[in-house]
C-alpha cells in the first residue's frame, strides 16, 4: 500500500459526517465538524485535520465530550458576551460563539463573545474566515491546556494558545494569519511520527524538559515557544482573554485530551469582529489592499527561484490542487479510519482519487 492515498474530499467530509453522526451527535454538528476537518486538510494543515477523529470519537464514547449540547448565554452587554459551550465539541461552540459575534458586530460594528467549557477546536482561522462573508475582519482565539516551556523549563505553565486574524480584500485571497505560540503545533509531531520522521530541534523537549528530534517524545513533552519570551508572552495574553476575564478555565485548570481522555478539557475561546467598511469603503479596501499586496509580492528576494508569499496564500494554492487531487491521507490513517467505518457498518465509502 502507498504511503499516502488521495481520497476526494467529498466522500471524506460524508465519511467523517457519518462517524460523528453514529457517536451521537446531531445531523447538523457532525456535518459542522466534518466540514472543518476537511477543511483544514484542503488548506493543508494535516495536523488539524482528519487526524484528530479517532480522539474526538474516543472521547465522545467515553462521555468526556458531551455529543448533545446546549449552549446558553451567561453574560452579556451591548457588544460584548460571554456564553457556555455546555462541554460540546469546540468547533460547534466555536462556530457558534462567531456567529454571535458577527451578529453584533452587524448592529455596532465592533463585537467580542467569549465561549467556555468548551474542547479543542481545531484551526482558528475556521472561525477568523465566518467574518470574511460579511466583509468583515474576523480575529479567533483559544486557549489550550499548558503544553509549553520556556526553554531552559521542565515543566509547562501556558499553553501555545492559537490566534487567527482574517482580513477581506475583495481579491483572490483574503489576508489570513494562523499561528500557535509554539514554534510548531503539537499535532505536526503526530504527522512526523505517523510518516515515521524525526523533527528539528528547537520545536519541542522531552518530558524532562530536554530538546529532542524523537516526535513522540516530542509529543508527550513539551513544545518550544516561538521567538522565545515573545512567543511566550503572546501565549499568556491569549490565555488571560479567553479564559481569565471571561470566567473560563486557564493554565492548569485546563486539561489536555491527550493526556486526560476521559476528563472535559474545559478550553475557553474568544471571537472578535470589526467592521472596516466604517472606516473606508469597499471599493476603497479592495484598492488599497490590493496595493498592500502587490508591495509586498514585489519585494526582491535574494534567491531569484523564490516567491514572497502572503498570510492565507499557501492554503489558497493547496485548496486548488487538493481539490483537484485529493486529500492526501496517510495509510496508515486511511486503514484506521475504513476500520472505523466498517466497525460502524456506514453507508458511505471514502472514494480515492487516481495519482
Amino acid at each position: 500500500m502507498p504511503d499516502a492515498i488521495n481520497v476526494s474530499a467529498e466522500s471524506l467530509e460524508t465519511f467523517v459526517s457519518g462517524i460523528f453522526r453514529h457517536a451521537g451527535c446531531s445531523e447538523a454538528d457532525a456535518a459542522d465538524m466534518a466540514q472543518c476537518l476537511v477543511q483544514t486538510n484542503l488548506w493543508g494543515i494535516d495536523s488539524h485535520g482528519v487526524l484528530r477523529v479517532p480522539e474526538y470519537l474516543d472521547r465522545f464514547q467515553s462521555g468526556a465530550m458531551n455529543t448533545a449540547p446546549e449552549t446558553r448565554t451567561l453574560k452579556a452587554g451591548s457588544s460584548l458576551e460571554v456564553l457556555d459551550a455546555d462541554n460540546g465539541p469546540g468547533y460547534i461552540a466555536a462556530r457558534f460563539a462567531m456567529s454571535r459575534a458577527i451578529e453584533l458586530a452587524e448592529q455596532g460594528n465592533i463585537a467580542a463573545v467569549g465561549i467556555i467549557n468548551s474542547n479543542h477546536c481545531g484551526a482558528t482561522s475556521l472561525y477568523a474566515r465566518m467574518a470574511l462573508e460579511r466583509d468583515m475582519i474576523g480575529i479567533a482565539m483559544s486557549n489550550v491546556a499548558p503544553n509549553m516551556v520556556m526553554p531552559g523549563g521542565s515543566r509547562p505553565i501556558t499553553g501555545n494558545n492559537p490566534v487567527a486574524v482574517a482580513v477581506p480584500t475583495f481579491g483572490e485571497f483574503p489576508f489570513v494569519l494562523d499561528i500557535s505560540m509554539s514554534t510548531v503545533a503539537g499535532g505536526k509531531m503526530l504527522v512526523a511520527a505517523r510518516n515515521g520522521e524525526t523533527i528539528p530541534l528547537g520545536w519541542a523537549t522531552d518530558k524532562d524538559g530536554r530538546p529532542t528530534i524523537d516526535p513522540m517524545a516530542g509529543f508527550e513533552g513539551f513544545l518550544l515557544p516561538m521567538g522565545g519570551h515573545k512567543g511566550f508572552g503572546l501565549a499568556l495574553l491569549v490565555d488571560i482573554l479567553c479564559g481569565v476575564i471571561t470566567g473560563g478555565s486557564f493554565q492548569h485548570h485546563l486539561k489536555s485530551m491527550y493526556r486526560y481522555p476521559s476528563d472535559p478539557s474545559r478550553t475557553a475561546h474568544l471571537m472578535l469582529v470589526i467592521n472596516p467598511l466604517v472606516f473606508i469603503g469597499k471599493e476603497q479596501l479592495k484598492s488599497r489592499m490590493g496595493e498592500f499586496f502587490e508591495t509586498i509580492k514585489g519585494s526582491p528576494m535574494w534567491d531569484k527561484d523564490s516567491e514572497m508569499l502572503l498570510p492565507g496564500e499557501i492554503e489558497y494554492r493547496e485548496e486548488r490542487e487538493r481539490r483537484r487531487y485529493g486529500i492526501p491521507l496517510p495509510a496508515t490513517l486511511y486503514d484506521e479510519l475504513a476500520q472505523i467505518g466498517n466497525e460502524m457498518n456506514l453507508d458511505a465509502v471514502l472514494s480515492l482519487v487516481p495519482s
